[in-house]
């Protein structure tokens, strides 16, 4: 699974990012990004806007992975995010964690921490679950 997820990613703002999913369990979802000039803000640190779109990211990804058959869309309706520590170099890790399964609407906490642990974001990500039109 985890090679498909970055398969359909090729060509789109997660391989842009450098983004790689990562690890997969019955209730989360991992990925990891880079933290390099590709995703600075002017100030030369991690742009909360690239945090952002891999909260997101990953998310949309879980809801994807627990429908577990492609017969459903999946787009994300609200990101909230709180940018706690700022990162100049390395990879963040961000891990989606289930918070609620409804039959049309998927609740996801991402928390996004560095190489030792710290906080650097934390996100909660509300997808819409619609079957998808014939």
């Amino acid at each position: 699974m985890l090679s498909m997820l970055n398969k359909v990613s090729r060509n789109t703002l997660m391989q842009t990012l450098s983004m790689e999913y990562i690890n997969l369990g019955e209730d989360f979802l991992t990925a990891k990004m880079p933290v390099n000039s590709k995703v600075y803000q002017p100030m030369g640190i991690l742009h909360g806007g690239a945090t952002a779109a891999l909260a997101e990211s990953v998310g949309s990804a879980a809801s994807a992975v627990l429908m577990k058959s492609d017969s459903h869309d999946i787009r994300g309706i609200e990101l909230a995010i709180n940018h706690i520590k700022s990162k100049k170099e390395g990879y963040v890790f961000a891990t989606a964690k289930l918070m609620h399964k409804g039959n049309t609407l998927h609740l996801w906490q991402v928390e996004i921490k560095d190489e030792d642990d710290n906080l650097i974001s934390l996100a909660k990500i509300t997808n819409i679950v619609r079957e998808k039109r014939k």
